[in-house]
């Protein structure tokens, strides 16, 4: 088992803990002291850094949501000078204001630090090729990414998203062992290297991917590693925290979260209150060394669970589980709860159905509709209709014993939906244009 810092990684549970309450404390004095922000927070909430005797008492502390970024608009909750920062971020914002995060050199080599400790836990290392195809610039993936390969020596290959042909000539002039870049973006290169006459698989020396910023399921992991012969591992993290930060490790069965860097709790959404390991909730997640934007019980709105036992790699730091969906992502539909992950899951399990699919929602008269586009593969695209009904039939069987709720299904030709370079849109909510 390849370690990166193996005086974190195989820290007993126990002084894990211990350490986490000590920097917990330290943040909860500084807030206090030096953010008018957390300060008039912690005076609403009834609660003094004095009040934190133990490291379950951060379910006293206020929380922080979204909101609280693009109300402060742009840096009225910093806590370092102008001087002290180093760089921007700048998350694209869907509504309202975008929301920005400053960072220390502190604060970019804890991330990095992140980075080379997960990078390494797959296996990757001095000799590797990784080819960055997240993007560069005011999104946090591409750099965050690129610094930590540059950590673990590896040699970077910084190719951003767009201009797909060339990226695929220069994974294969190069020899790229590895990509960082969305689950969708990764099987348009394999469509698209094949339209070029080669494999991925055959044809490359890939055999890792870094795939994030997007949800995907366990289904579409099998698919992928199948269609293009690598190993795929997801990674976790939101430009608010400092972009992605957690990957999983060889194990492929959760992230870990590094102890001195992150405090996560899984709450209730509804009661905000606690729930055990395993229970899913919403990820809320405290940064506890973090300089320039301090963090304490951001809710992230992502949907998981925790698991806090030793990893069979030996790793003792503890687990989210794959995002299951987000909190505002789902969809209500006639009273029932349906995330897009859950549609993906019904669908990969078809062995008829391409990688791509659409959800359209809207509603007619007074009930919600719900239509699922399906995209096939080549071989399962036939002009005969009563094999396309029988797949149909199929798929929308599926869907309903998946979603317990009736979904209509469209069948639509393989390379007939939209693609993205970044994240992939799957859903389409009529009901609020």
């Amino acid at each position: 088992m390849a370690l990166w810092d193996p005086r974190i990684e195989e820290m007993p549970q126990e002084d894990l803990r211990k350490m986490q309450y000590k920097l917990l404390k330290s943040l909860a004095y500084r807030l206090y002291s030096f953010s008018p922000f957390y300060h008039d927070r912690m005076k609403e909430q009834n609660v003094h850094p004095d009040d934190i005797r133990e490291l379950a008492d951060v379910k006293k502390l206020p929380f922080m949501f979204k909101r609280d970024l693009r109300d402060n608009y742009p840096d009225r909750i910093f806590t370092a000078t102008q001087d002290e920062l180093v760089r921007y971020h700048v998350s694209s914002g869907t509504t309202g204001k975008p929301t920005v995060v400053g960072y220390t050199q502190k604060d970019l080599d804890l991330w990095t630090t992140s980075l080379a400790r997960g990078l390494t836990s797959i296996g990757l290392g001095r000799g590797d090729v990784i080819q960055v195809s997240y993007g560069y610039g005011l999104f946090t993936g591409g750099l965050g990414m690129h610094y930590g390969a540059e950590r673990i020596g590896a040699t970077v290959l910084p190719t951003s998203v767009g201009n797909t042909e060339r990226q695929i000539e220069l994974m294969q002039d190069l020899g790229a062992t590895a990509i960082a870049c969305t689950p969708s973006y990764l099987l348009h290169m394999g469509e698209v290297a094949e339209k070029m006459g080669m494999s991925i698989r055959k044809d490359t020396r890939l055999r890792t991917g870094i795939l994030g910023a997007e949800p995907w399921t366990e289904k579409m992991r099998v698919r992928i590693e199948d269609w293009l012969g690598i190993k795929a591992y997801d990674i976790y993290g939101t430009s608010e925290l400092s972009g992605p930060m957690f990957t999983e490790c060889s194990e492929q069965n959760g992230f870990h979260v590094w102890s001195d860097l992150a405090l996560v709790e899984i709450i209730d959404p509804k009661t905000e209150e606690p729930l055990e390991p395993g229970e899913s909730g919403e990820v809320t997640i405290t940064i506890l060394q973090k300089e320039a934007l301090p963090m304490i019980r951001y809710r992230i709105g992502d949907i998981a669970a925790m698991d806090d036992a030793v990893c069979a790699c030996g790793r003792t730091n503890p687990r989210i589980h794959r995002i299951q969906g987000r909190v505002d992502d789902m969809l209500i539909i006639r009273g029932i709860n349906v995330f897009p992950s859950q549609v993906e899951h019904a669908l990969m399990a078809i062995p008829e159905v391409g990688q791509h699919f659409q959800i359209v929602v809207e509603r007619k008269g007074a009930l919600d509709d719900m239509l699922v586009r399906v995209e096939l593969k080549k071989e399962s695209f036939s002009d005969k209709i009563t094999d396309l009904m029988k797949i149909r039939q199929n798929v929308e069987h599926r869907l309903r014993n998946s979603l317990n709720v009736n979904a209509d299904v469209e069948l639509v030709e393989p390379g007939s939906l939209p693609r993205f370079e970044g994240k992939s849109k799957k859903v389409i909510d009529k009901r609020s244009l």
